[in-house]
């Protein structure tokens, strides 16, 4: 990925000093890159139980930790050889530096059909895969249910805003929808309606759902001033269904924690009523990943909680989500966009690890992020200031 560099004409960023809080830039750069780290560190113990990584790692994951099955990744997991640890990235923040090239390439906001202009081909387009060591098309990196977007738009000709109906009913369009709550930072009700729009092609009921509040969580977190709690208010505001009832059930055990340790069993069971998976994660109940208003996604109901439970802190909130295993790098990368909205600093030395094993800029989709979402906000204005003229003279009230 090759950095983009500012133009002269862009005004530079106004620093933080201890005295202001992280402005648009930082925030943008934090989330992302927060997502990225929280990804890969959740990368390799994704899919097993707290115990299970306790044993396996003679304790709790402190930081970036190698493959599960160490020397032998390549041939332990045939089906999904993928070199999972030592820093490596995953589809999560795959899936979300391409949708960042989405808004690149419109400047605007987005809707379906832009999904299926511009994601779709990207995710046919060579490049480097961590997890392959090689260059390869992400198509044949990502889980099942993210290929179903390229087989119905690209193979099916489906209505993009209707494409989603039918895949599995999982976190695969919730986790990569920072973007959406960064180019809409501090309005999460905008956030909320973009990422439902965007997330059509791929995802229906609680898994469209997730996406939308997932991004409003984001956007809520940009707002000057944001906490955990605030955040937690706005994902409820705007939250319905099962996803609401999910997100109440864990932030409220989660306020009752400071250490996630302690609440690792306590929020899984409050997630659980809701989960349709089931106790195994990899052996998934009859009913699993079906769509129902009843029910939720496991990982933004935890991820919220452990923002909660985490104080908002980016490191306890992050390993917390690791530590929590199941979908763990997901739940991760959701918290650690949250966080990282929030403004916390993301530890340098693991953003620095993760780059460096990964073959990526963490910091270049950043930089283009937040050019485009100064770009969609002068057009809101332009195209609020226009509907304010054309209701004045419509209502007679100017």
């Amino acid at each position: 990925m090759t950095p983009t560099t500012a133009t002269a004409a862009e005004p530079a960023p106004a620093p933080s000093t201890p005295q202001s809080p992280p402005g648009l830039d930082e925030r943008i750069t934090r989330a992302l890159v927060g997502a990225a780290v929280g990804d890969a560190l959740g990368g390799p113990v994704e899919g097993w139980t707290p115990e299970q990584i306790a044993e396996r790692h003679g304790g709790r994951v402190t930081g970036i930790v190698g493959p599960w099955h160490g020397e032998n990744w390549r041939t332990a997991r045939p089906i999904a050889p993928y070199h999972k640890g030592d820093g490596h990235v995953t589809d999560d923040t795959l899936m979300t530096h391409a949708l960042v090239r989405v808004y690149d390439r419109v400047r605007d906001h987005l809707d379906a059909y832009a999904i299926a202009e511009h994601l779709v081909p990207d995710l046919l387009s060579p490049r480097w895969i961590p997890e392959l060591e090689a260059e390869a098309l992400p198509l044949q990196r990502i889980f099942l249910a993210e290929k179903w977007i390229v087989a119905r738009l690209h193979y099916g000709h489906v209505d993009p805003r209707e494409a989603g109906a039918g895949n599995i009913v999982n976190c695969g369009a919730a986790m990569y929808m920072a973007p959406v709550g960064l180019v809409n930072a501090g309005h999460p009700e905008a956030a909320y309606a973009e990422a439902l729009e965007i997330a059509a092609p791929h995802q229906s009921s609680y898994g469209r759902e997730a996406a939308g509040v997932f991004a409003a969580a984001v956007a809520a977190a940009c707002h000057p001033g944001a906490t955990p709690d605030a955040v937690i208010d706005a994902a409820l505001a705007l939250a319905k269904d099962g996803t609401r009832s999910a997100i109440e059930a864990v932030c409220e055990v989660a306020a009752q924690h400071e250490d996630f340790e302690a609440a690792l069993a306590p929020l899984r069971a409050a997630v659980e009523p809701f989960d349709t998976v089931g106790p195994d994660y990899r052996s998934p109940s009859l009913g699993a990943r079906r769509p129902s208003r009843l029910h939720a996604i496991e990982e933004l109901p935890v991820a919220l909680g452990m923002l909660l439970v985490g104080g908002g802190d980016y490191r306890r909130t992050v390993l917390g989500s690791v530590n929590y295993g199941r979908d763990c790098d997901s739940i991760a990368t959701l918290s650690g966009a949250i966080a990282g909205a929030l403004g916390c600093e993301v530890p340098a030395e693991w953003a620095a690890t993760v780059a460096e094993a990964s073959r990526l800029d963490l910091h270049a989709p950043a930089r283009t992020l937040a050019r485009v979402a100064r770009e969609v906000f002068a057009r809101d204005l332009e195209r609020r200031r226009s509907h304010e003229e054309a209701f004045a003279a419509l209502a007679g009230t100017r």
